[in-house]
């Protein structure tokens, strides 16, 4: 929003302005879903490039019939993550950005250690003794509404929901925010449709990881405090930046 009040007043005049930022990314598993699917799928969301992609997910919500089995199966694929140096071949979650973050990082992880249910944290070892490391960590949370903002970086949070609730949870989903992405694991057609349709985010990723869409074939943006759109690469990125000037007819 500075940056398109600048430009207005730097120029006089509205400029075209496309922009993308994060997002509280949930992703929704109902009870149809396919766990190891799942599982496979929310480690590469949650915790690739440590975190740090703006699609990343954040929120996993998972229908309650089934999920003591889900997180069961996370936490025992969490230990089998490698965190290490970046340069390394068998490193699986590298350091985050800088020094700044790691200490975000590291007192929101210390705050929901004492309020929340703690699933699963890695172990570093001294090779992460220098660097801005942050153990891979999952939470069980009990409500969405006590995460404020997105916290960058390998945490994820788990929420239970039942499956008369799921109205109530994308709502919920909705008024973060935030809009960019959103995960759907389910085998059920009408429900994954369902959702897809009131969740209001740029990016709908069903039955698969929700991060690394293809640049230049898979168009990517959000809204609300996730981006302005429309998606870059989409089919009116091209006419944000043309402009329509009317011309008086000439008179006889």
């Amino acid at each position: 929003m500075k940056i398109n009040q600048s430009l207005v007043r730097d120029q006089g005049e509205v400029l075209p302005f496309i922009a993308e930022t994060g997002g509280q990314n949930a992703m929704i598993v109902d009870s149809t879903a396919l766990p190891e699917q799942v599982v496979r799928d929310v480690l590469r969301s949650a915790f690739a490039s440590a975190g740090q992609r703006c699609s990343a997910l954040r929120i996993l919500c998972v229908q309650e019939e089934i999920a003591d089995q889900i997180i069961e199966a996370i936490s025992g694929a969490m230990e089998q993550l490698t965190v290490g140096l970046p340069y390394l071949h068998k490193t699986d979650v590298g350091p985050v950005i800088d020094t700044n973050a790691k200490e975000k990082l590291t007192q929101h992880i210390e705050y929901m250690t004492k309020t929340q249910r703690l699933v699963q944290q890695l172990h570093l070892d001294d090779v992460c003794a220098k660097g801005d490391f942050i153990a891979p960590t999952a939470f069980e949370i009990s409500d969405l509404s006590i995460l404020k903002e997105e916290k960058f970086g390998p945490i994820l949070h788990i929420i239970r929901f039942k499956a008369n609730e799921l109205g109530a949870l994308i709502d919920e989903i909705n008024a973060t925010g935030y809009g960019l992405t959103l995960g759907i694991h389910s085998r059920n057609e009408t429900t994954y449709q369902w959702i897809e349709k009131h969740a209001r985010v740029g990016n709908t990723y069903i039955n698969r990881d929700q991060v690394g869409a293809v640049v230049g074939v898979q168009p990517f943006g959000g809204q609300g405090l996730s981006g302005t759109g429309p998606k870059a690469g989409g089919p009116h990125y091209l006419y944000r930046f043309t402009e329509i000037k009317y011309h008086e007819a000439p008179t006889a």
